[in-house]
């Protein structure tokens, strides 16, 4: 079994533990106001027409244009009179599984994905209907990645395990104080995060409706607002964030005046340190001092004959110091229960050759282990549209005054 193989199952493994992690917050919480539901959804979905896989270079011979989804997930949400519910108006966070299908099933596969994914209210219409947002993030497994020659022309994916992020808005109508009915569209994207090649990924938009099903939501509880009771007063600070990740990832490499991919993967390992001004209990900004090392930096191809095969090259890697990265980068981070999405964009001030020049992106989530330490899932890109890498890792806060709603 391939090291790649490997780290793709690691990866689902890690999601799996993640959903666990929330399980046990939920398990925690059962006994301190939170409210207990069990959904149903249905998403069927347009793909982005992105290559000439999708375009009709298939077995099909023509174009792949829709999928569709079918999800079960488990959320919980703290009740009216709560503080988190009276800050955060109407958060909800769980863990879903779902079953996707494609046009063509050969090509693609049909992959499980597990996820966590988390909502809460953007507006209220009525004291019943509102208008929410949600966002997913997991990982899923049965795809079939293009492999030379029994899959030549899938090249969007490049493995069997891959990364899913989704994110959306939809109507959430309180039919019932048990039953609640859900009604939106969101976008999709499934890639591996340039761990393996090909690395284009799969895009799609579309619908989704579901029905949700409330446990122990009382008629008191169903469509009531949280009243405006004074909450625990939030005092402006600074904290410290501590970020150590690793990951591997694949590159090309310059030969005979074009980029070929390099043979395996390269480590990448690095650090961020963040002092970050709390704003409030949602917002949070400051700047970050961000060290990489990436194996794929600088890399080259040793002198060759001409007509050698892209295969049959010999990748050489230049001096440790000169894979060395040390930039600086604005962040600015949402917080919620549980989960902080965070977005940054920086550059290396300390960097040797021109892989590490320009600017670099990144985009994470945060999800809390204890009060001062977390999980960090994150990803890379430079000058906003070259894949970098992914950044898997854990972190400690420092000075945390984060006021305790418990």
């Amino acid at each position: 079994m391939s090291t790649p193989y490997r780290l793709n199952r690691y990866l689902f493994r890690s999601a799996m533990l993640a959903a666990f992690v929330l399980l046990s917050f939920c398990a925690t919480f059962a006994q301190q106001g939170v409210l207990h539901k069990i959904g149903v959804e249905y998403r069927p979905e347009y793909i982005f027409q992105t290559s000439p896989f999708l375009r009709g270079i298939n077995r099909k011979g023509g174009a792949l244009e829709w999928g569709n989804s079918v999800h079960l997930k488990y959320a919980f949400q703290f009740k009216k009179e709560t503080p988190y519910e009276r800050i955060f108006k109407g958060v909800y966070q769980g863990v879903g599984i779902s079953y996707s299908q494609f046009e063509d099933r050969q090509e693609i596969g049909a992959p499980w994905t597990l996820y966590l994914f988390q909502g809460g209210r953007i507006a209220r219409f009525s004291r019943h209907l509102s208008l929410d947002y949600e966002w997913n993030f997991g990982v899923g497994v049965g795809w079939k990645p293009y492999n030379d020659p029994d899959n030549l022309n899938n090249k969007i994916i490049g493995s069997k395990a891959n990364a899913y992020l989704n994110a959306g808005i939809q109507l959430h109508w309180e039919v019932r104080p048990q039953i609640d009915l859900v009604v939106g569209a969101g976008a999709t994207h499934f890639s591996n995060g340039n761990t393996m090649f090909p690395n284009a990924g799969l895009n799609t938009t579309g619908l989704k409706v579901g029905v949700l099903y409330n446990f122990n939501r009382t008629d008191e509880e169903w469509g009531s607002s949280a009243t405006e009771k004074e909450v625990p007063l939030f005092k402006r600070h600074i904290n410290y964030d501590l970020t150590l990740f690793g990951s591997w990832r694949r590159a090309g490499v310059p030969w005979d005046n074009r980029l070929v991919a390099a043979p395996g993967s390269f480590a990448v390992f690095g650090f961020n340190f963040a002092p970050m001004y709390n704003f409030s209990y949602r917002f949070k900004a400051g700047l970050s001092l961000d060290g990489v090392y990436d194996g794929s930096t600088n890399i080259y191809a040793e002198d060759a004959i001409v007509g050698t095969e892209p295969s049959d090259l010999v990748i050489s890697s230049p001096a440790f110091y000169k894979q060395l990265g040390l930039g600086i980068s604005a962040r600015g981070e949402y917080v919620m229960p549980y989960f902080t999405i965070g977005t940054g964009l920086g550059t290396n001030f300390l960097r040797s050759g021109r892989n590490m020049n320009g600017l670099y992106q990144v985009l994470y989530l945060k999800m809390a282990l204890t009060r001062s330490t977390y999980l960090h899932i994150g990803y890379s890109l430079k000058n906003f549209h070259n894949p970098n890498y992914l950044m898997l890792g854990i972190g400690i806060r420092f000075n945390n005054k984060y006021p305790r709603l418990n």
